[in-house]
Parts: structure tokens; C-alpha cells; sequence
């Protein structure tokens, strides 16, 4: 009899993925790439689903000698490799670059649905524990690769988002913001740190990640925070300060919402030429495999983004209740389209970049890679181009290809982008462990 009772909740377990797995077999995109990308894409009507689709490029890894494929005219290499699940990047003043090894904090498994979910995220390589740490990496001799590794920072909680400004070092944990001292040259911090202040972290806590960015002029600090939710079905008020971008004024000890209805954004970046706040977000799931573009957008002060009510400024979410159309005239449209579930992570601006044209105006954007949709979308870093008055415009450009077999398989999948010392382009894979180099 206890045999029996044992082995009940695993065949149900097993009977439940299949049945999962069969149904979210059911729905392939119809619309091409070109279709979803950049400022006019083309919009389907919804195709709920009570399952999402289902759509995991099943980790290979890179064998001895392999590399992602550079856009002509460019070469990639191996800046750094054998890291452990490497997330985002920042370049210190002297050229050294710190790198977030980190994941999502331990997630529950209490259901099956959580179990189920725990098993795909597993297959996509994003089942590892954190190893809750940045590391440092210095090319100190100037031939490209990172002979000097350090262990730099250690004793976080899924930290993501960093920025220098001054003497301190910022550091977003997935619930904190901290402080640490830094000076010039040093390669590692022992300093327990000081907590700035706390961010949202309510269980299940989705959209784990906290990217940081600081004003031009320092004064000022930005951190990104993701929904707990698809559309909010975990409850409205599990989403305090959350699908927002928040000012934080570290001299006063205060933040305010700079924008908020940002489902998941991730990647953030100043324009150099204009000084504003630009972001790439994660847009909803489980409305078929041509919906929701994820999207590059400006941050204006004050802008509400649609999250969950609507999306692309003002096609309404029925399933969100209840209904808010009173929002839609206030809801700010996105800038530009970068695909239907592609998952952007990584975003920089060209002036540090010295490809020259016709890289020369416009972002790098990391594409992670999507999990549930039919064929599968991103896994690839691409451009997109600015024109004379610093609107995004025209189609992506591939910069950084081939993380994908032509088997579906996946060698790795990039994250995060920015300039080394050189003007090379940095990219991190987290799942193939290696900062990819491309340069000219």
C-alpha cells in the first residue's frame, strides 16, 4: 500500500507534464520575423491559451573551438570562458569587467505546475542555482582575452543590475539595492556593504532580475523591476513597484516611479546624444506565438506602458480583470518592435563601439532566446539603427548568430552587451559560460 501511495503523485506527475506537453504543442507562429519587427509590426488577434506553447531549444553547449557567427565584416572570439551562468556586464573606468554569475533565487516547486515549470526551465539551462557572485575580469596585456579572473564580490541574492558612481559601487540584489566602497584598480571588495534600500521581492517572485543604471551625471540611480505575474494573475497586490522603472535619489535616501505598466524590462541605456532613458522589455505571454512583440522603447518621466490592461498603446488584454479602458488614451506606445517572444536582455549604444558605419547610430541589443513559441525566435545579438533624430527605425540587423544548431539545439544563449576598453563589443552567454568578443 505505501508503494502505491509513493509512486500515485510521480505517475501523476509524468500523466500531467505529457498532457501539458501535448497541448502546448498546438499553436506555430504565422506571421514572418520581418512582420514583428521595428516600428509598424503587424498585430494577429489573440489566441489565448490555458497553456502556453511550448518551445525549449534543448542545451548542447560549445565544444573546444566553436564560436557563434559575426555579421560580415566582423570577428568573434573567447574573451573569458568556463563562467558560471554569466549574466550582466559592467566596464569600470579602467577597463576591467565586472560580471554577475547569478540566476534566479530558488524557485518553488510545491505543485506540479511548478515542478513542470522547474523541469523546462532545467532544459532551457536556466535550472542552475545562483552562484550569487561578480566576478572580475582584466585584459591586462591587450590581446583580447581576460588572463586575470578574481573573485570580486561574494555574499548577494540574484544580483543583476551594478554602477559606479564616484567611489561607490551599486548592486542590485533581487531584493536590495547596496552600496560598497571601490577604488580604482582594486580586484576584489571585502566590505560587508550598506543596503540603499529594499526592492520588491514578493514570492513567486517572477522577473527576478534588478538592472541598474545611473543618470549621466550620477546623481541619480534607475532599477528596472519586473512584474511578479504574466498579466497579474498572482494578484494586483503582489505587484507594488513592480513593472516600473524607479528613480532612486541616493543623496536624499528616496526613489519615486519613473515609468511604470513595463511588463519586464531588462536592458537600459542613456542616449549619448540625447540623454534619454531607453529600455528593452519583456511583453505578455500565452496569446499565441505572434503575440506580444517584445519591444526597444524611450522611457518618457511619468509614461504608463499598458502592463497588464494593454500593450503596444492600446490593443486590450481581456483577460485581465477587470478592464481598465479608461487607460488606453494614456497608455504610451513602444518605439520599436524586436520580435514576438524573443527576449531581450542586453541593450548598449554605439558610441563606444568603433565599428564605424553602418554601426554608428543605433543599440546592440542581446536577444536571449524564446522558450514558447513555434519556430523558436532570437538566441542572436542584432542592431538597430538610429536615424538623424534618434528614432529606431528599419529592421534588425544580425549581428551575432549561430547560438542555435540546425538541429534546434542550443550552444548558448547571450544576455547582456557592452564596449570593452578597445571598442570591441562584449557579449555574455550565460548558458554556453563565455563573454563572447566581437570586434572589427
Amino acid at each position: 500500500m505505501k508503494k502505491h501511495l509513493i509512486l500515485f503523485p510521480l505517475v501523476l506527475l509524468l500523466v500531467a507534464g505529457a498532457v501539458i506537453l501535448y497541448l502546448a504543442r498546438g499553436d506555430t507562429a504565422r506571421l514572418t520575423d520581418d512582420q514583428s519587427t521595428g516600428r509598424e509590426p503587424v498585430f494577429t488577434t489573440a489566441r489565448t491559451q490555458i497553456i502556453p506553447t511550448v518551445k525549449i531549444a534543448e542545451v548542447q553547449g560549445w565544444k573546444a573551438g566553436e564560436k557563434p557567427v559575426a555579421a560580415k565584416g566582423l570577428t568573434v572570439d573567447r574573451f573569458a570562458e568556463g563562467l558560471t551562468h554569466p549574466r550582466s556586464m559592467y566596464r569600470l573606468p579602467n577597463g576591467d569587467i565586472l560580471v554577475a554569475e547569478t540566476n534566479s533565487p530558488t524557485r518553488p516547486a510545491s505543485g506540479i505546475q511548478d515542478r513542470i515549470m522547474n523541469y523546462l526551465l532545467d532544459k532551457a539551462g536556466a535550472g542552475v542555482p545562483s552562484p550569487n557572485r561578480i566576478i572580475l575580469l582584466r585584459d591586462a596585456d591587450g590581446d583580447g582575452k581576460a588572463e586575470v579572473r578574481t573573485t570580486f564580490l561574494t555574499g548577494l541574492n540574484s544580483p543583476y543590475g551594478m554602477a559606479l558612481v564616484g567611489d561607490r559601487l551599486y548592486v542590485a540584489n533581487t531584493d536590495s539595492l547596496m552600496s560598497f566602497p571601490y577604488k580604482e584598480g582594486d580586484t576584489k571588495i571585502s566590505d560587508a556593504g550598506r543596503k540603499v534600500m529594499n526592492l520588491p521581492a514578493q514570492e513567486p517572485n517572477m522577473h527576478w532580475s534588478r538592472n541598474l543604471v545611473a543618470s549621466p551625471d550620477g546623481k541619480l540611480l534607475y532599477v528596472a523591476v519586473g512584474s511578479n505575474s504574466n498579466i497579474g494573475e498572482n494578484g494586483l497586490d503582489t505587484e507594488d513597484n513592480r513593472a516600473n522603472i524607479l528613480e532612486v535619489d541616493t543623496a536624499k535616501g528616496d526613489y519615486r516611479i519613473y515609468a511604470a505598466g513595463l511588463r519586464n524590462p531588462v536592458g537600459m541605456a542613456f542616449n549619448p546624444k540625447t540623454g534619454d532613458l531607453w529600455t528593452v522589455v519583456n511583453e505578455r505571454d500565452m496569446i499565441g506565438s505572434d503575440l506580444v512583440p517584445d519591444y526597444l522603447t524611450r522611457v518618457e518621466f511619468g509614461g504608463f506602458y499598458g502592463w497588464p490592461w494593454n500593450y503596444w498603446g492600446g490593443y486590450e488584454d481581456k483577460r485581465v480583470q477587470p478592464e481598465r479602458p479608461e487607460l488606453r488614451e494614456y497608455t504610451h506606445r513602444p518605439d520599436y518592435a524586436l520580435g514576438n517572444h524573443v527576449a531581450p536582455l542586453g541593450l548598449t549604444f554605439t558610441d563606444k563601439i568603433n565599428f564605424g558605419a553602418p554601426y554608428d547610430n543605433g543599440v546592440f541589443v542581446g536577444l536571449h532566446g524564446s522558450w514558447n513559441r513555434k519556430p523558436v525566435a532570437g538566441y542572436k545579438v542584432v542592431f538597430v539603427k538610429f536615424d538623424a533624430g534618434d528614432r529606431a527605425g528599419g529592421k534588425p540587423v544580425d549581428i551575432l548568430t549561430g547560438f542555435l544548431t540546425p538541429e534546434g539545439k542550443a550552444h548558448g544563449r547571450p544576455v547582456d552587451v557592452t564596449a570593452d576598453k578597445t571598442g570591441a563589443l562584449l557579449v555574455s552567454d550565460d548558458v554556453g559560460g563565455v563573454i563572447w568578443r566581437v570586434r572589427k
